[in-house]
């Protein structure tokens, strides 16, 4: 299968130079959107995510898929590597949907365990805890 091109345009440029000062920050298609529609150099939303496409099929971003419910968010990891550098693990909130992004030495304690005691190889990518976010555990309570 031929590969994609990897072609320069300006909207992949303004894309990619907007997410280069992401680094580590986990966002969606969405708000990249928002982030130029505010800056006043709107691009169209089917840009965005075919560039956003590209840029993971060229190992510069992580897409990561919580739910069939959530839309994919993207990780900034620079110019040919697959991985971040650290684990990140996710929590969504059952009751309000929020996702939070955790990178937590004690959750990676518990994928090093799965790995070494049980011979299963943990996808953090993948990995999403259910429960209530902070908010809504607070409003629970009243």
């Amino acid at each position: 299968m031929a590969e994609r091109s990897k072609y320069n345009t300006k909207h992949r440029d303004r894309i990619l130079k907007y997410l280069e000062g992401l680094s580590g920050v986990h966002i969606t298609a969405s708000d990249v959107c928002d982030h130029f529609r505010d800056q006043g150099d709107a691009i169209g939303q089917s840009t965005v995510y075919r560039q956003l496409e590209r840029l993971v099929d060229e190992g510069v971003l992580n897409k990561y898929n919580i739910d069939s419910s959530s839309p994919a968010c993207f990780e900034y990891t620079g110019h040919g590597s697959q991985t971040c550098g650290e684990v990140c693990f996710h929590c969504k909130c059952e009751k309000c949907g929020k996702v939070i992004h955790l990178h937590c030495d004690e959750i990676s304690g518990l994928k090093g365990h799965l790995e070494s005691e049980h011979s299963f190889m943990l996808d953090s990518r993948r990995t999403v805890f259910y429960g209530l976010c902070e908010e809504c555990a607070r409003e629970e309570v009243k």
